[in-house]
């Protein structure tokens, strides 16, 4: 008996069938070895436009520069024999250095040149580099010529008051100066700089403390006070009854005993418990300056409140 083949085919089927398999071969091959190639190809010669791009780079370099000299405190012309305590400070002097220069202002001395004020308080090279462009000496010091044209040396003093006031370029002496702590606003109104507005802030904000104030630095604090406004108040005002506090061992402190300092919230004590148990210890107050999220710019504030002192 003879049963006939269901998958028999005919010469045109067979070729056909043929015909089909090349094709899914080439396409394979096409699809693993010719499509990679072409994307490569054409990602590799994306056009760029080499100009565009630096140009874009030097104006982000540019943005960069300008938010850093931004970003540095400003120094403003100045004689160094008026300086305040705030200013030297502020300029990086040490309290030796800022007491070897009151000293000598004391004996009715007055420092004539870059040189003889680094003789006088004995500061670094590199500190003296750093602030000497913006020492302003008087007119009759720098150019004795033409200051004895204008007026004699010996009525200097005299035309710069009837220039600027009575209290024109004063330095006033601890005791000279009043107490910060009881200071009206009608009284702090009396310096340049410092309206209504200003003075009405301060002693509200004195208000907020106990006992008011612990320190002259604590005016930074004040919203809108600028570095140059504080260094006029402290000139004639500086805190005389400071208000008595318990400072806190930072090595010690919990992160409740933290955030009773101001400025400082949960989040900052948190991270401040957190990096001194990296450190095994915090060695000076200013390694918070290290901590993420730590005010730099309220240091001086903030330390106010602390002390380090590691356990044995």
């Amino acid at each position: 008996m003879h049963i006939k083949s269901h998958f028999t085919f005919s010469k045109e089927q067979r070729n056909g069938i043929f015909l089909l398999l090349i094709l899914i071969i080439i396409f394979q091959c096409v699809y693993f070895f010719v499509v990679p190639i072409v994307i490569g190809i054409s990602s590799d010669d994306t056009p760029v436009n080499k100009e565009a791009l630096l140009e874009f780079t030097k104006e982000i370099d540019s943005l960069r520069l300008v938010q850093l000299e931004e970003s540095k405190p400003k120094i403003y012309p100045f004689n160094p024999n008026y300086m305040t305590d705030f200013k030297g400070a502020t300029l990086g002097m040490t309290n030796e250095e800022i007491d070897r220069l009151s000293a000598f202002r004391e004996q009715n001395k007055w420092v004539n040149t870059t040189r003889q004020f680094q003789e006088v308080t004995k500061v670094s090279d590199s500190l003296l580099n750093a602030i000497s462009p913006y020492f302003k000496l008087p007119e009759w010091i720098t150019n004795p010529d033409r200051a004895s044209r204008n007026y004699p040396v010996d009525n200097f003093s005299e035309k710069a008051s009837r220039r600027g006031g009575n209290n024109y370029n004063k330095t006033f002496t601890y005791a000279q100066k009043q107490d910060l702590n009881t200071a009206t606003a009608q009284q702090l109104q009396k310096i340049n700089g410092v309206g209504k507005v200003f003075s009405d802030r301060i002693v509200k904000y004195r208000n907020k403390f106990e006992g008011g104030f612990i320190a002259d630095v604590q005016l930074l604090d004040v919203y809108g006070l600028t570095p140059e406004v504080v260094e006029k108040i402290t000139n004639q005002f500086t805190v005389k009854t400071p208000k008595a506090i318990q400072k806190i061992n930072i090595n010690t402190a919990t992160i409740d005993d933290l955030v009773t300092i101001p400025l400082i919230d949960y989040d900052l004590a948190h991270n401040i418990v957190e990096q001194r148990q990296l450190r095994a210890g915090y060695n000076s107050i200013n390694e918070l300056t290290k901590v993420k999220g730590f005010p730099v710019n309220k240091l001086q504030i903030i330390e106010l409140y602390l002390h380090t002192e590691k356990e044995n």
